[in-house]
């Protein structure tokens, strides 16, 4: 029974503070929860990540192509490790503005999103933004982290990679600026700025220095765009001189590529801007096997949406139970961890890894596999599933 005194204050609240509420989905349920309006929330300049009754809300973004079924993947995973987050499903089509508004909205209210990738329609007029680039400046989502390292299982050209590729994610020649000038001229501008390049650097130095990493290479352009690619270098350049324990140094875009397929054990930390970073990524989640193993995470200073490394949308086997998990279900691993939820992050990877290499995918990388489903082609995700429930459930029964 409610106290005569708590009677009149729970009523008075009731009165004056207006209620709504907002759909959630956990794993195919649905459950409730009431917020106060905008205008009454205490404003936080960090806000932390959506925490209620010890359970956090993230939102999920399904994309398109192979994206809904790969996140599927990890909502069965955790409904079956009783992993403590509601997520909160914002479906985003390319070619309307309210859906991306809303994802926006979801993942500010949230601090923390898990996505897969949103095609681009080439079809759309050239004014029309990538949604996926549209999330992360409007979130300044800054820096995209790729830790790109050789599985257990995998069988690849080159052994003992471990990898971290951070790449500056909301300047460049991603910057969608470009125009027609006069008919047949189209002019693309990049932009370099001091303050973003300082920040990417001392984002690459940071984690370095935090993962206990020897040397941190800068990848760039500078010999031939002296003002762009050489303000990011010298920027790179500055911070190093405040990490002595930290080696530097740095190495030509092109000779890049050719060095990660000939010695990909020579490089540690990368660092690098937007389109480089793009491209260096692919190349090495192919030397460790391909676009489904290899897990990315954007991070900013108030917000992080985690996805797979390359973003590949993998339309060509969509619905036809092939495409590999791995890399979103180790992107869910790296989402855990950022909630603090290092415990189920643990015993979720460590199942991921054991099933890979117990189940010896590396028989099954064939001719006939595509880019996206290596080492589950003739496994088939049905079999997937249930060794990395075996896993689970044998690490929980060691507890």
């Amino acid at each position: 029974m409610l106290s005569g005194r708590v009677k009149p204050l729970l009523a008075k609240f009731f009165l004056n503070s207006t209620m709504y509420i907002t759909s959630l989905e956990l794993s195919g349920d649905h459950c409730w929860r009431t917020e106060p309006p905008t205008s009454n929330r205490c404003q936080s300049i960090i806000p932390p990540p959506a925490k209620y009754g010890g359970r956090h809300t993230v939102t999920l973004i399904p994309g398109d192509g192979i994206g809904p079924e790969l996140l599927n993947h990890v909502r069965e995973l955790f409904r079956f490790s009783c992993v403590p987050v509601d997520f909160e499903v914002v479906n985003v089509c390319s070619a309307t503005e309210d859906d991306i508004n809303n994802a926006i909205t979801a993942i500010r209210r949230n601090g923390v999103a898990l996505k897969g990738n949103i095609e681009t329609l080439h079809t759309l007029p050239a004014s029309h933004k990538s949604r996926n680039n549209l999330l992360r400046t409007t979130l300044d989502l800054y820096a995209n982290v790729m830790h790109c390292k050789s599985l257990p299982g995998v069988q690849t050209r080159h052994n003992n990679i471990d990898i971290m590729i951070i790449r500056e994610n909301t300047e460049g020649e991603y910057s969608s600026l470009e125009h027609e000038s006069v008919s047949g001229v189209v002019e693309c501008l990049k932009i370099i700025t001091r303050t973003n390049s300082l920040r990417i650097a001392e984002y690459a130095f940071k984690l370095a220095r935090e993962k206990g990493r020897k040397r941190v290479t800068a990848v760039h352009k500078a010999n031939i765009m002296k003002l762009g690619d050489g303000l990011f270098l010298q920027c790179c350049r500055e911070v190093a001189a405040g990490y002595p324990d930290i080696a530097f140094d740095a190495m030509i875009v092109d000779n890049t590529t050719m060095q990660l397929v000939s010695k990909p054990q020579q490089f540690d930390v990368m660092v690098m801007p937007n389109l480089y970073g793009n491209v260096v990524s692919n190349v090495c989640a192919g030397l460790v096997g391909g676009p489904g193993l290899v897990p990315g995470a954007n991070y900013g200073r108030d917000y992080a949406v985690f996805e797979t490394a390359t973003r590949n949308t993998g339309k060509s086997i969509a619905d036809r139970n092939i495409a590999n998990p791995t890399a979103m279900l180790l992107a869910s691993c790296m989402m855990l961890d950022h909630l603090k939820l290092h415990d189920y992050a643990t015993m979720i990877r460590n199942a991921v890894l054991t099933t890979m290499n117990e189940t010896q995918v590396s028989q099954v990388l064939s001719p006939h596999c595509t880019i996206h489903s290596p080492g589950v082609y003739s496994l088939r995700t049905p079999e997937w599933r249930s060794s990395l429930r075996h896993c689970i459930s044998v690490q929980e029964a060691s507890l």
